[in-house]
Formats: C-alpha cells, structure tokens, sequence
C-alpha cells in the first residue's frame, strides 16, 4: 500500500514554482508540467505506434512516475545547473534518490521499487520510452515558455534561452510524433494545447486555499494513485494502462463546462444528465476533431462515463458492475469506480493539506467530512481505501 509520504512527496508538487527567476502572468507549477508532459507523452507514443514502432506503455507511464519522484526529490535546480549536473554526477543523485524513496517504494506492489532502480540506473533500459519522455518533456518547457516570452523580452539573455528551448525541442524531429505536432499537423498540436489550458483552472476556485492546485496537476495525483493501487489489484496490463490514462484525462471536458460542483449537477432532477449530454456533444465538436479519427475510440472511453467500470465489445463500450469480473487484456476494462475514489481521495487530501496549512474554513471542514463519510468505507477488490483516507484524518472544528 502507497504510504503516507509518498503521497505527501507527490502533493508537494504543487509547491514547486517553475520559472521563478522570469515575469510570470500566473504561476506555474511542477505538477501541472509533469501532468502536461505525460499527455505529450502519450500523444507522441500514439503516433510512433502508428508508424509501427513497438511501444511499452508499462514502460512508459513508470518511466514518467520515476521521473516525477526524480524531479520532486532535485526541486528546484535551474535547467542548466540541472543538466550540468546530471552530466557528471547522474548515477550518483540517481542512487541518492532511490535511497531516499527506498522506504516508500518498497511498500509498493508488483516489484515497482526493482524497476524504477533499473529506470534510474541503467542506462539501456526503456530507451526508446525514455526518448519518448524526454521529448515531452522538451515540448511542455517549450509550451510554457512560448506563454511566459512576450513578458520577459527585455531581460538579458532571453533570445539565448529561446534559442536553447527551440533547439532542444527540435532535436527529437526523428520521432514522428514530434514532427506531427510541431511541423506536419499544428491541428494535433491544438489538442496539445488545449491540454494545457487547464493548469489555468483552479481547484476549489471559490474557496481560499494552500497550495491552489490547478485541474492539470490534479488529473495526475489521481493517474499516480490509480496506477498505483492498480498495481494492488494485481490487474490485467491493459486495465493498468487504461486506470492511468483514464484518470489522467478524466476530467478534460471541463476545458469546455469548467468545473461544476457536484451539489449544483444534483440541486435539481435530471441536471446532472443533461450536463453529461451537453458535455459528449461538446467532446465530439471540441475535442475528438483535434485527435486521428482512430484515437477517437479510445479517448471516448477515457473521459465519458469516467466513473463507471467499462470494457470495450468490437466498436461498443459497455458498462459493466465490476471490471475485476473482466480481469483480461481481451476485454480492455477500465475500473472507472477505482479513479471515481481516487479522484475523491486527492481531494480529501487537497482539502487537508489546507486546513493543515491553518486555512480555517468551515466550507472545507464540511467537504472533508462529506468527502471521508461518502468514500473512505468504499471496497474495491482487497484495496483498503479506509487506511488512504485515514492517513489524513482528524476531527476539524470550523471554530
């Protein structure tokens, strides 16, 4: 079972100010990168697959998680001084991280501490996913950057970092993938962009809250959590790959409503249906044109219906009572119920690390208690949700 600090490692995301040295319009945080980056991820991995490269994903969604933890444990080292140092001293820090997650990755299931030291460590392990990363990576600094330039064209040595961040981004034009969203297809970059238009909404926008976590980052706790108890379940490959890939885009149609708080969908009969209506048809005029028609499938299976356990029959998409009944690549189910408690979980934990930071608000206290009462005796499989939601547990007084 994941242990307290390391979701506490994860969360501490949120805290990492990027570009913190630059004039900002808004602040940008670590976490809302990495989610970006892994989103780019898999667009690029989607169309090298479609040129008939071999891809795997294990490979790929660990390989992002390690160097999620790798980026948490270095925090904030400018990029230069960062790559300066990996350079010369990679398998040093490398050792030094894992020695300092040892603990944590070690409660993990499923052997992950084993390959996130082979990830780290061994230089021929998952190269080509880790080429893939470091591509998405390139993109998502190049995506930030391209927002934060026009403000900073006065300072010294600007046009040097543009030219260093075009170059990098550049560098990776033998992946197709890269070609397709920087040079053949700006349209697939659109999707790329519309992505990373949610670091912009914030979380809980209506309330005072320490750190203000934006839907981006958000999507990526719970992509980690699912992924992760995942790994618990002892599920089938692709249930993995989908809980991922599902939570990380579970809430994408809110570029399109923003956020509606459940008790606005349920204060009247029949609003939460027609919202979900209004939102498939937005999808399908909004989102799914940004994306190949042949990805379309999958992308409708991640963010419809994003609660729900579902496997996929030919072209069909089936609800289903529980996908641990399905438990076979054959079926390609997703454990929508799974993200559904994870999404609730990151929550429950948003609005602790909040009133731990001594925002005292009696709207928070009321959401931890409805949060922890509705979802902390949920059972799916042999998870114990209770021991999550207990971590951070405490009898909140709004006095």
């Amino acid at each position: 079972m994941i242990t307290k600090d390391l979701i506490l490692r994860i969360f501490s995301a949120a805290n990492i100010l990027r570009w913190n040295d630059h004039i900002r319009p808004l602040n940008f945080y670590e976490l809302d990168k990495q989610a970006h980056k892994m989103i780019i991820a898999y667009i690029i991995a989607k169309f090298e697959e479609e040129d008939g490269k071999l891809i795997d994903w294990t490979r790929l969604i660990e390989g992002g998680i390690f160097e999620f933890f790798q980026r948490i444990m270095l925090t904030d080292l400018k990029p230069e001084i960062f790559h300066e140092i990996m350079s010369k001293k990679e398998k040093e820090l490398n050792k030094w991280v894992i020695k300092n997650l040892s603990n944590d990755l070690a409660a993990l299931k499923g052997n992950f501490d084993e390959r996130c030291s082979k990830y780290l460590l061994e230089a021929n392990y998952a190269i080509y996913e880790k080429r893939i990363l470091k591509a998405a990576h390139c993109l998502s600094t190049k995506w930030e950057f391209d927002i934060i330039y026009p403000w900073n064209s006065m300072i010294y040595d600007i046009e040097k970092t543009k030219q260093e961040i075009e170059y990098s981004a550049n560098a990776f034009d033998d992946l197709v993938g890269v070609r397709k969203l920087l040079i053949n297809n700006r349209k697939y970059y659109g999707f790329l962009d519309l992505c990373g238009q949610l670091r912009f909404q914030q979380r809980w926008a209506h309330i005072f809250r320490v750190p203000k976590t934006n839907v981006l980052g958000h999507m990526l706790t719970v992509a980690i959590l699912a992924y992760i108890l995942s790994l618990d379940m002892k599920v089938s490959d692709s249930r993995r790959f989908n809980n991922f890939y599902s939570s990380l885009f579970h809430d994408l149609p809110e570029i399109l409503t923003k956020d509606i708080i459940k008790p606005v969908k349920t204060s009247v009969f029949g609003l939460e249906d027609i919202i979900k209506h209004y939102e498939k048809k937005r999808i399908s005029n909004k989102i799914l044109p940004l994306i190949p028609l042949n990805w379309r499938l999958e992308m409708r299976y991640f963010i419809e219906d994003e609660f729900s356990d579902k496997i996929i029959e030919g072209s069909d998409i089936k609800k289903v009572d529980d996908a641990m009944n399905f438990n076979n690549d054959k079926y390609n189910a997703v454990d929508g119920s799974l993200i559904e408690v994870c999404d609730k979980l990151c929550a429950y934990i948003e609005v602790s690390i909040a009133l731990e930071y001594g925002i005292r608000s009696s709207i928070l206290i009321k959401s931890k208690e409805t949060l922890y009462d509705e979802y902390s005796n949920v059972k799916k499989s042999s998870l114990d949700f209770k021991q999550l939601f207990n971590y951070f547990h405490q009898e909140e007084s709004s006095a």
